[in-house]
């Protein structure tokens, strides 16, 4: 053979995917900027639960209107989710990451001109279009990129982003807004994510699994049909995911606002229980992609879900018994707080169920369809507190996380699965 013609055959091969690669360099640059992507998401979505009673009190809102706010944010999400999960398998993963995070970034500086109830709807509206858009072209990205040994590691520090971003949401509601009013909070929140869209510009690669593997076309009837055959699996996915939000979201709408004004703690007291859940967070999200690696997906998000459904009673409707133990209360949000890991496991656990052609649009849907659901959790808890009380109305979570611990068991495993097992070539 010539070296002309070697040359020719070498081009002519297709070079290795990422994912099939060592970890090297460029898997880190991927999950370094995806984690940071998903840091700021998710705290530019929390923010609001800690900033809500000095808004509140500002604006003259009621505790509907304040609940109104929170389940707007939260259904938004959906309408980003589904209209950039979309967007995504389109153009691809890293326009969209760079997109919803200058969204967000924007969104939330305009929350710090916010002067009625009605701007406050608007801007945090338009906020929860990019958070909603940013978690599947990154997990997507996430689950392209790493090897599948490794996938669920890195899925796992990636989403340590989540109480990552709850921790600095309650450092700068608790400790900062008192000194700097809550508006100063909002613009000084915002300058991070137009950071971190500059840099996933200038140092994100595309996914070279989209480019092979991807139509490059909007979803027609034609792919909406071939996903017949996941019917099942996409079904339990939803059911699983909205349990799961449920409990996550019954736990952190109002526990800020329930800790201050029913349990009658400062604001720097109910930041700080707050703190230790993020820290067991933290340390819960990091673990749970080594645990999943190497024990499987379906038990360890078994294990998390069940932690969380017991962490969640000590505070709410356990709250009198707990209370006359020194530490209890504490340690019931640090376990409570592991186990929202369980949201480690999600990411990895999609994409490896689902083709690449229709993965970001998947993900997306999945997860912010039944995140826009959630609109309607602030105005039951509302509800509920006013016929139940304000703990048994937030202990309802554990209800959804126990349920979200058994269903697990009906999904398949797909420990070490290849990423594009399920693509037609």
């Amino acid at each position: 053979m010539t070296e002309a013609s070697a040359s020719i055959q070498q081009k002519s091969e297709p070079e290795t995917l990422l994912s099939e690669r060592e970890l090297g360099a460029i898997h880190y640059r991927i999950v370094a900027l995806c984690f940071a992507a998903w840091s700021f998401d998710f705290y530019d979505l929390i923010l609001y639960s800690f900033l809500l009673l000095p808004i509140a009190r500002e604006l003259h809102l009621s505790d509907v209107q304040s609940s109104l706010a929170l389940g707007l944010s939260l259904a938004m999400t959906a309408v980003g989710g589904v209209a950039f999960g979309f967007l995504g398998d389109r153009f691809g993963r890293r326009p969209v990451i760079i997109a919803t995070v200058l969204i967000y970034g924007l969104g939330t500086l305009l929350c710090g001109w916010t002067h009625s109830f009605g701007e406050l709807l608007c801007y945090r509206g338009f906020t929860a279009l990019g958070i909603g858009g940013e978690w599947a072209a990154g997990q997507s990205h996430i689950a392209e990129s790493v090897p599948s040994q490794h996938r669920a590691r890195y899925a796992a520090y990636v989403q340590v982003g989540a109480p990552l971003g709850g921790l600095m949401a309650a450092l700068l509601g608790g400790y900062l807004e008192p000194h700097i009013g809550w508006r100063m909070v909002f613009v000084l929140s915002a300058l991070p994510a137009f950071i971190v869209g500059a840099a996933v510009w200038r140092w994100m690669p595309e996914s070279d699994v989209w480019q092979r593997h991807a139509t490059r076309r909007w979803m027609s009837l034609d792919d909406l049909r071939s996903l017949e055959a996941y019917h099942r699996v996409v079904g339990l996915l939803f059911v699983i995911l909205l349990v799961n939000s449920e409990a996550y979201w019954f736990t952190y709408s109002w526990m800020p606002s329930y800790l201050r004004t029913a349990r009658g703690l400062t604001a720097a007291t109910s930041s700080n229980l707050m703190m230790k859940m993020q820290f067991g967070g933290i340390f819960g999200y990091a673990i749970f992609g080594w645990l999943a690696d190497r024990w499987g997906r379906r038990p360890v998000l078994c294990l998390f879900a069940s932690m969380m459904a017991i962490g969640l009673l000590p505070p709410t409707i356990l709250w009198s018994w707990a209370s006359q133990t020194s530490g209890m209360i504490p340690a019931a949000f640090v376990i409570a707080g592991i186990g929202t890991g369980t949201w480690a496991g999600v990411g990895p656990m999609i994409s490896e169920l689902l083709p690449t052609k229709v993965r970001n649009s998947a993900l997306g849907l999945l997860l912010n369809l039944t995140r826009g659901i959630q609109f309607f959790t602030p105005l039951a808890i509302t509800r509920f507190s006013s016929r139940l009380g304000f703990a048994a109305a937030l202990s309802v979570g554990a209800i959804f996380s126990a349920i979200g611990a058994m269903m697990v068991w009906t999904l398949p495993e797909t420990r070490g699965r290849s990423i594009t097992s399920l693509d037609v070539l």
